[in-house]
């Protein structure tokens, strides 16, 4: 998937070599085993439980080339992942690493990497921590808890104030932090939207401080085809950085696999958008046949997922592939509840505070 996306965007033959190696380095120990004809373990990261996600973010002069991987399974972490100075040295993922690990009642949240690559610039990593099997009151209080350590409390109290008050409780999906020292690092929260439509997508992005809200209704318009619905389990990641008191920045990912009949339509569908936001889609559409097993009119879920940021930089979209691999899609965490309160006792909210 890496280097046939490598080759889709032209990018030179030794810069792709030294990404390989790179990439080899930090994959887990399962990425050796042979792929059956279903997953041993099933992974989220893939709707065929297939444990990685090739993606390609578009603003900028050169696309930028991510792969997003499951970190566990059955096999464990690979020695080169645990090695990485980017994951053990870095500072913000070892003040909260602790939150995010199994306690009583509680299972592990699965742990996601992401290798995200602009070339010839150098390699920059992301971890993430799946909260989808705990309790909303649970998630509620490790992020709370881990933006605390981060000195991040006011800008997340903010956030969840505006993003309540305009469209009511949002369940936290996931938790993530670019693992560099510099002062754009991010920390990301992200919500699973259920049965929202585009408006309400809006809304909850307009709480960045940096969003242009008529932009990103026509984006978000031009995916679903002009429906107002958003879809299956649209996302919004909210992207906090140091010194700002409020959620930076805002991205919404829309499922195509849902709102489109074919990849066929998903990737002219986003094609249109990228030319609307002044870049050339060639590159895209040659990357999407690179990786379409067959016809894009006769595959769906290829193109999975398309994300849109309004904070100021023209075409800032990002394509997500899952190739199919296993050819059948199993169960996802099932929708939750929504009509919780936080609990005073909850006993991730007193971690460290001793």
């Amino acid at each position: 998937m890496w280097t046939a996306a490598c080759e889709a965007l032209t990018i030179p033959a030794d810069q792709t070599f030294r990404s390989v190696w790179a990439l080899r380095s930090v994959l887990p120990a399962w990425a050796g085993d042979r792929i059956e004809a279903a997953p041993a373990e099933p992974s989220y990261v893939a709707d065929d439980g297939f444990p990685a996600e090739l993606s390609v973010n578009w603003s900028g002069t050169r696309p930028e080339l991510r792969l997003l991987f499951d970190c566990g399974l059955v096999s464990p972490v690979s020695p080169g992942y645990a090695r990485s100075g980017a994951v053990a040295a870095n500072p913000r993922l070892g003040q909260i690493h602790e939150i995010f690990t199994a306690r009583p009642g509680l299972p592990s949240p699965p742990l996601w990497h992401s290798v995200a690559w602009r070339p010839p610039a150098r390699v920059v990593h992301k971890t993430y921590f799946g909260l989808y099997a705990w309790p909303l009151s649970q998630r509620y209080a490790a992020v709370s808890e881990a933006m605390r350590r981060l000195g991040m409390t006011a800008a997340w109290d903010d956030a969840r104030r505006r993003v309540e008050s305009a469209v009511g409780p949002r369940e936290i999906e996931f938790f993530a932090v670019d693992l560099a020292d510099e002062a754009a690092a991010r920390v990301k929260i992200y919500y699973r939207n259920h049965g929202a439509d585009i408006g309400e997508l809006n809304r909850i992005a307009s709480v960045a401080r940096h969003h242009d809200a008529e932009r990103a209704l026509a984006a978000y318009r031009s995916l679903t085809g002009d429906r107002t619905a958003a879809g299956e389990a649209a996302l919004s990641c909210l992207a906090f950085r140091s010194g700002v008191d409020g959620a930076a920045e805002c991205a919404t990912y829309l499922r195509l696999a849902n709102l489109a009949s074919c990849d066929g339509e998903a990737v002219d569908r986003t094609a249109a958008l990228m030319r609307s936001e002044g870049v050339d889609p060639e590159r895209f559409r040659v990357l999407a046949n690179a990786l379409a097993p067959r016809s894009l009119k006769d595959s769906q879920g290829l193109l999975a997922l398309v994300s849109y940021r309004a904070a100021g930089r023209p075409g800032d979209i990002t394509t997500y592939f899952r190739p199919p691999v296993y050819g059948r899609s199993v169960p996802a965490p099932s929708p939750v509840d929504l009509a919780w309160h936080d609990r005073d006792d909850d006993p991730i909210s007193t971690i460290g505070r001793s």
